[in-house]
């Protein structure tokens, strides 16, 4: 996960993952428990499976914007996932080199809201009359950045955010935190043995503090059983909204992934797995508990 030299999409990787591992203290703890270990002797080394984001699915917002930002700088948009309980659509993005992270856009379908729902979204994004990144040159990395962390809109009272947590947390959650990199995610299968299987890795993030989602356990595995993933819990952020009122929310978290290879290249050395050897993609059955990371009940089961 190496974003240190000058190229654009670098440079705008960069750009977001600096005040994420800020906010998230969960980043630079499992970093340097990972470093006394003897598994990486800096954060650069840790490979970066993928990182992903909330939007929501409205005129002008949502995957069709966001997506441009990776779209113009190589990437290639690839599976599509639907969440019917939680309301959401998603693509991931392939890089256009493996040393990238792949990337991952959900967006809530805000017309499959109640009318009350509706309302409170279309209540801050109302004067959003066309696609913010139409005035955002991609090819400027300041301009892209900075886009990334705007507030697109006001923020929601408390009342607002409440209510909509109520029907969606995942609405709440944008509708709060706007473009925030929702987390990064760890390739647990490029590490030493025994660490590069996720049993082993777990049980390592517990014993230095980690909370885990627990969500349908607290490894979500694929149908194909090659997809393995886990997450932690989020770290609880002071938001101030409007009015000054102030409350702590979910703010973002930390992924865990183990992609084992393909069938045919189950032999092959580890050396030689490269990701298209390995099992590429999501699972929506994974997904859709990883979602709730930031959820209230697996906050407060774990505080």
């Amino acid at each position: 996960m190496n974003f240190s030299d000058n190229k654009p999409l670098n440079r705008i990787l960069n750009g977001l993952f600096v005040p994420y591992a800020q906010r998230v203290p969960d980043v630079k703890a499992v970093s340097t428990g990972m470093k006394n270990l003897g598994l990486i002797s800096k954060q650069e080394d840790i490979v970066n499976d993928h990182i992903a984001f909330r939007t929501l699915g409205i005129p002008h917002l949502g995957i069709s914007s966001f997506e441009r930002i990776f779209l113009h700088h190589g990437y290639i948009k690839q599976d599509h996932y639907f969440f019917p309980k939680k309301k959401l659509d998603a693509y991931w993005y392939k890089p256009p080199h493996d040393s990238y992270p792949r990337v991952f856009i959900s967006e809530l379908k805000v017309g499959n809201l109640s009318k009350q729902a509706q309302q409170i979204i279309h209540h801050y994004t109302n004067n959003i009359l066309d696609d913010p990144l139409n005035q955002v040159d991609l090819d400027n990395v300041d301009e892209v950045v900075t886009f990334l962390h705007k507030a697109l809109w006001e923020l929601p009272t408390l009342a607002d955010y409440n209510t909509l947590m109520a029907e969606s947390e995942y609405g709440a959650w944008v509708l709060y935190n706007r473009y925030y990199l929702n987390h990064y995610t760890i390739s647990v299968h490029e590490l030493p043995a025994p660490y590069h299987e996720l049993v082993s890795f777990n049980k390592f993030l517990k014993s230095i503090g980690i909370k885990l989602n627990d969500a349908g356990g607290e490894i979500k595995i694929s149908s194909d059983r090659l997809l393995r993933q886990s997450s932690t819990v989020a770290q609880s952020i002071q938001a101030t909204f409007a009015d000054e009122e102030t409350a702590e929310i979910a703010g973002s978290y930390v992924e865990f992934a183990e992609r084992l290879p393909l069938p045919q290249y189950a032999k092959l050395p580890k050396e030689k797995l490269t990701n298209s050897f390995r099992r590429e993609g999501f699972e929506t059955g994974n997904a859709d508990k990883i979602f709730e990371s930031t959820f209230r009940e697996q906050i407060s089961k774990h505080s």
